[in-house]
């Protein structure tokens, strides 16, 4: 061995190391028009983050209930993006929370631009924040394959009273805006057109994603779209949706009885009645009005008006109604994927948000009761009908039969509430549809999430879905295509294209398959047919 040359061998893997080194460094360094921001590497998972990063304004003052206001400018020195940041308006935070988080691995200029990823997060719109951990919610659809690179985003929004308080004292007012919850979701996606560049995010290819009250945002940025039929000029803000188990509650208009009866029950419980009421509301301590809005909430649970709070028709930003689009077939957007869980309609997975979507039922009248207080609007003839639809003996796509008044019940709710608006998303895109059931016990609300949503042993133990089911979402996110990257061999069923087949990709224990979905197709056209009595 020569020994003149270890010093030199010892010297250049230094040089090798400090020029990793400062590789990442400069990879954590973003600068915009507004600021210059800091974010870290995690060697661990292989990941540049940016935890912290503002997109608006604090919505405080005379910007509570007002759409995002444009975020001040970064003067002094570089903004430390490696920090947490409060969910919007919990009792025990603060408001000033119009923050996003962004993780993606290692980039720099000199690569290809990669596509994006915005995960809107769940929780009824009532309670909820913009993933902050290390790894991020989501990361093992990344993580699945090296052939993933995509950037994913996590925004705060404005949820409960802040983010849905309806009403035309709202509409009115200058400084008010119906939906803020909804404009802080599109703000981001307007941040993203903006900035995501910077970041290696290519913002012609994006994809918009979330589950339960996040895949109802991501509804409502797709029906946000509708009567444009791109014709408006403006540029598109995403070419996909990704919608698992959209929670999407009775839509009002914002001055409907509904509508001013809830900013009337908010204004009494926070002691601002009177001449003056939204004064009073834009002035008062954030946490009385986040207590009152979470004791309305409760007190709606099993009613018509299921958490209460939830997007409305404003005329501006949702112009009509979910069911109105559907029928007119103007929203604009590429490609769509709706997901449902077969018993998500009975109840939750966890308790966080109440374990029963329904009351327990024990005899027929118990039914008839919920039915009449659940749909107090559906005509006796529609009602007769939806009974013989969904019969006390019945079957679904993947229930060769149900007996219960429970699993009948839940699967009225869970078609009227959750899967149909995931099936006519899908339906609605101006190209390719997919439609997924994910059947696996107990199939709950967000049993799926244990398969894409944080690292866990199922992923292992059961390796056929973790890659057939969690790799077609990477390939949907990464492709466009969630058949593009195909993890499985032959033997188990890719993800049918809906429209052109009629079937629908089962994630079941046993495989995969794809299965005709022709109770589904007759169910949620009777929904859409009393959409009007039912307020869909």
């Amino acid at each position: 061995m020569n020994r003149h040359k270890l010093p030199n061998i010892f010297f250049m893997n230094i040089i090798i190391l400090l020029q990793i080194s400062s590789s990442l460094s400069q990879l954590t360094i973003a600068s915009l028009d507004y600021g210059t921001f800091a974010g870290a590497y995690n060697e661990e998972y292989n990941i540049t983050l940016y935890r912290r990063i503002p997109f608006a304004a604090p919505p405080i003052g005379e910007n509570r209930f007002r759409a995002p206001q444009p975020p001040a400018t970064i003067a002094d020195g570089i903004y430390d993006s490696n920090r947490s940041f409060d969910p919007c308006a919990a009792s025990v935070s603060s408001e000033d929370c119009l923050y996003l988080s962004l993780y993606s691995r290692p980039w720099s200029q000199d690569l290809p631009l990669r596509p994006v990823v915005i995960f809107f997060f769940g929780g009824g719109f009532i309670r909820g924040g913009g993933s902050q951990a290390i790894p991020p919610s989501g990361y093992p659809i990344l993580n699945i394959s090296s052939q993933n690179d995509f950037v994913m985003i996590y925004p705060n929004y404005r949820t409960n009273a802040f983010g849905f308080l309806p009403g035309s004292e709202i509409a009115k007012d200058e400084t008010s805006d119906l939906n803020p919850g909804l404009l802080d979701q599109n703000a981001v996606l307007k941040w993203v057109q903006k900035y995501g560049k910077e970041f290696g995010g290519d913002p012609k290819n994006v994809t918009i994603f979330g589950q339960s009250a996040g895949a109802g945002s991501v509804v409502a940025q797709v029906l946000s779209t509708a009567e444009t039929n791109g014709s408006s000029g403006e540029t598109k803000l995403f070419n996909r949706a990704l919608a698992s188990s959209p929670f999407w509650p009775k839509t009002y208009k914002y001055d409907d009885p509904e509508a001013e009866a809830l900013y009337d029950k908010l204004v009494s419980m926070t002691g601002c009645s009177g001449d003056g009421s939204l004064k009073c509301l834009k002035t008062i301590d954030f946490g009385i009005i986040s207590d009152a809005a979470a004791s309305i909430a409760a007190e709606a649970k099993y009613s018509a008006n299921y958490f209460a709070w939830a997007p409305v028709i404003d005329g501006e930003f949702l112009k009509i109604s979910l069911s109105e689009a559907v029928r007119n077939g103007g929203m604009d957007f590429e490609s769509g994927w709706g997901m449902y869980n077969t018993l998500e309609g009975v109840s939750n997975l966890t308790e966080s948000l109440g374990e029963s979507f329904i009351p327990p039922f024990n005899t027929t009248t118990t039914l008839s009761s919920w039915l009449t207080s659940y749909l107090p609007s559906l005509s006796p003839v529609n009602q007769e009908h939806l009974l013989t639809l969904y019969p006390a003996n019945g079957t679904t796509e993947t229930l060769p039969s149900y007996t219960s008044l429970t699993t009948r019940a839940g699967l009225i709710f869970r078609d009227s509430t959750l899967t149909c608006p995931a099936y006519w998303l899908a339906l609605s895109s101006k190209n390719s549809s997919y439609i997924g059931e994910y059947t696996i016990a107990p199939a709950k609300h967000a049993s799926d999430t244990m398969y894409w949503n944080t690292i866990n042993d199922v992923q292992s133990s059961n390796s056929l879905i973790y890659r057939g089911f969690t790799g077609a979402f990477a390939s949907y996110f990464q492709t466009g295509d969630p058949n593009g990257n195909k993890l499985t061999d032959d033997a188990q069923a890719g993800v049918a294209e809906a429209k052109s087949t009629g079937m629908e990709f089962v994630i079941a224990e046993n495989g995969l398959f794809d299965v005709e979905m022709k109770l589904l197709e007759e169910r949620c056209a009777f929904w859409l047919d009393v959409a009007n009595e039912v307020r869909i």
